[in-house]
């Protein structure tokens, strides 16, 4: 079955890295969101992305979800000896992928063909892409004024109220001709259980990819970031709360109205089924939460059945 994910951050790349599991080689595409990208030290970081491909190449590191496991930090210590503020941790290791990403874009390669590249080497037999070529930037209002994303989500730990969320340069952003041919050959299509606001939302508010999805064939089945009302990594719960969304499996849904046709929840969320299929969707209630490897490779195949089921 082929099957195309969008996902961003930790939760997202988990079930991703399920679902690679869980198929044929060569069997999964994942669009992620690249509007946290930015740049340090004059180097490209595309954090989800490389959440992502972590993750899938099985090298993430398990304890934070982020990172390169057992990287050190060499490199960091001695850019804070010169002075700098070190306040975005970059692994030894995970600094090699922004100095070659950097390289590869000087050099003239986009983004779409700089992740083949880097995925290939690790030996990810599926297909990475970014959800567009264009930089894209998320902002966000806060009652401090407004941040880049990395200063709110990192440098700031996230403990300013969100009050408005805009993706800079979404505009000029189109998908790219990878991402729709993934989307037309398609049978399935999962939205992961990522941020809605920040990880899934610019990815669906790239012009064009509505569209795109809408014209796929494939059932589309979202699951959801939020268990028991909370998120279950990041400030999804928070930010939903603030910027007028109602911070449950029910509240993702609605976001996803019109967009998808079945929706996976946890069985904590059970009471707000009803709710949930009164918006038309098909209701997949199970153990969400992947605490390991095997949940990850159990929720997908899960996922994947309840995609079948769509199908007819």
């Amino acid at each position: 079955m082929r099957v195309v994910a969008l996902a961003g951050g930790v939760g997202g790349a988990k079930l991703a890295a399920g679902l690679q599991e869980a198929l044929p080689a060569g069997e999964l595409a994942v669009v992620v969101n690249t509007a946290d990208d930015f740049e340090l030290w004059g180097l490209y970081i595309s954090p989800d992305l490389d959440t992502v491909m972590y993750t899938l190449a099985g090298i993430a590191n398990p304890e934070t979800g982020w990172g390169i496991r057992g990287d050190t930090f060499s490199t960091l210590e001695m850019l804070g000896r010169y002075g700098e503020d070190t306040w975005f941790l970059l692994g030894d290791r995970d600094m090699a992928t922004h100095v070659l990403r950097t390289a590869r874009f000087r050099q003239g390669r986009t983004p779409t063909e700089v992740a083949a590249d880097l995925a290939g080497a690790l030996g990810i037999p599926g297909r990475l892409l970014p959800m567009c070529d264009e930089r894209v930037s998320t902002v966000v209002k806060t009652p401090e004024g407004t941040l880049e994303f990395q200063e709110y989500f990192v440098r700031r730990g996230q403990r300013d109220e969100v009050l408005a969320v805009n993706f800079r340069g979404i505009e000029e952003a189109r998908p790219t001709a990878a991402v729709r041919e993934a989307l037309a050959a398609a049978e399935l299509i999962v939205l992961c259980p990522s941020n809605p606001v920040v990880s899934i939302g610019p990815i669906l508010q790239v012009p064009g990819m509505r569209e795109a999805l809408a014209a796929a064939r494939a059932p589309k089945v979202a699951v959801s970031p939020i268990v028991g009302g909370r998120a279950l990594k990041g400030p999804a719960d928070r930010m939903m709360l603030s910027l007028g969304h109602e911070p449950s499996a029910r509240g993702v849904a609605r976001l996803y109205r019109g967009l998808v046709e079945g929706m996976v929840i946890d069985r904590t969320d059970g009471d707000e089924r009803g709710d949930i299929e009164g918006l038309g969707m098909e209701v997949l209630t199970t153990d969400a939460v992947m605490r390991d490897a095997e949940d990850r490779v159990r929720l997908a195949r899960e996922v994947l059945r309840f995609g079948e089921g769509l199908r007819g």
